[in-house]
């Protein structure tokens, strides 16, 4: 059900100058109606309207199973909104729908981005996604289970993650370590995964790289030293993460990579864990997967002041930080982020924090990304099945990644 807030102002204009009516479609973040985002947006817009009354913002609040279609459905339609807060936005740019950030932002508003975030928003070198939200992740670790099994640190490498899941089974933990493959969302554990092995999905210069020489390596080392091994769930390509966040808040999983929301979950259930860097192949992993959502502006109802106006407003440091704050999110500006990183009572998100300055982001900006990633989801999970083979599975993927880019390209 849409959540659609409507607050006073003046009247509308399609033009310039400062009396309009904007529209906003958003996400929400909140799993109930007690923190719907619905009354973040409530109380924003009315600050903003107190400021400019002759602009009137309605924001209608859709939950993540609906909201990029309902998007799309509005833009195919031909009444795109003014604003949208989704997924992803290279499509609508590819198109020329978007107004660039540039055309919209103040300067400081524009410079205060975090700048991993910022180029993640472009395309063909032109910010039109405006980062709103961000996650990062880290390793969480079951303390019960990990002093159950003798082991006192965190492990840093893959021989050691291997052996504290040997240790773990050997201890009766029923799962040493979480590995959610399954359709859900398999992208963040398989780019954890890459980025841990020394690869990822494209290289320096965004050439997409499924099938190389270390991907492969990666799920090898997977199969055949944790699944073969039994030291996962078992059936890890059919195991999605809500599944393996359930089991680790129930106390079930010594191991898991892991986003903030997982700290409120285990809390709920007083599970005592521990978070630290993600392992790599031969020391802690020089960076982890990084998570945003976009906001970005249409043309079609030429309001470009006023929505400028509105997103000055909405990325003011505090704005930016209450949003964070109220969903365990990251900050997506400088600003804000600095503001998090002096404040104690954040302390359970600086970990995360730290993670976001070498985070990698999925090629988003890339057209041809969202039917690769779809593919993704479905294909994945067999490269650590008893007879996978990873080598086969990723180049598959590879060779479909770069049909469609080409495709993506040629329609450009």
């Amino acid at each position: 059900m849409a959540l659609t807030l409507t607050s006073c102002g003046g009247g509308d204009s399609a033009g310039g100058g400062d009396n309009a009516t904007i529209r906003l479609v958003a996400a929400d973040y909140g799993d109930s109606a007690d923190n719907s985002s619905e009354k973040y947006w409530d109380e924003l817009v009315d600050a903003f309207e107190a400021k400019n009354p002759g602009i009137r913002v309605n924001v209608e609040v859709h939950s993540w199973n609906d909201v990029d279609q309902r998007v799309a459905d509005m833009v195919r339609s031909g009444d795109a909104p003014d604003m949208a807060q989704i997924g992803a936005y290279a499509d609508y740019a590819a198109q020329g729908r978007l107004y660039s950030a540039d055309e919209l932002l103040s300067i400081p508003t524009q410079a205060d981005f975090l700048p991993g975030l910022a180029q993640a928003g472009e395309v063909h070198r032109v910010q039109y996604g405006l980062p709103f939200a961000s996650s990062t992740r880290v390793l969480f670790y079951n303390k019960t289970l990990f002093a159950k099994a003798g082991i006192t640190a965190p492990p840093k490498t893959w021989a050691e993650l291997q052996q504290d899941a040997q240790a773990l089974k050997a201890a009766g933990a029923q799962t040493p370590y979480g590995l959610p493959l399954g359709p859900e969302e398999p992208q963040a554990e398989t780019l954890n995964w890459m980025l841990s092995g020394g690869g990822g999905y494209t290289d320096n210069v965004g050439s997409y790289t499924f099938d190389s020489d270390a991907n492969v390596k990666t799920f090898e080392w997977l199969r055949d030293e944790l699944v073969a091994k039994g030291l996962t769930n078992p059936k890890p390509g059919s195991t999605n993460r809500k599944e393996v966040y359930a089991a680790f808040a129930d106390g079930q999983v010594g191991m898991v990579n892991g986003h903030p929301t997982l700290m409120r979950m285990a809390d709920a259930k007083n599970v005592q864990y521990g978070m630290a860097p993600l392992p790599g192949k031969d020391g802690t992993s020089a960076a982890t997967t990084g998570v945003a959502d976009w906001m970005m502006a249409f043309k079609q109802h030429g309001h470009r002041e006023q929505v400028g106006k509105f997103l000055d407003f909405v990325y003011q440091r505090d704005n930016v930080l209450k949003f964070a704050d109220q969903y365990d999110l990251l900050p997506v500006t400088t600003t804000a982020s600095e503001a998090m990183r002096a404040d104690k009572d954040n302390k359970h998100l600086w970990e995360f924090l730290d993670e976001l300055h070498t985070a990698e982001f999925y090629p988003v900006s890339k057209l041809s990304w969202a039917p690769v990633v779809s593919k993704l989801k479905k294909s994945i999970g067999a490269t650590v099945e008893k007879n996978g083979d990873p080598a086969s599975v990723l180049g598959e993927l590879e060779r479909d990644a770069e049909a469609t880019e080409n495709s993506a390209r040629t329609q450009d």
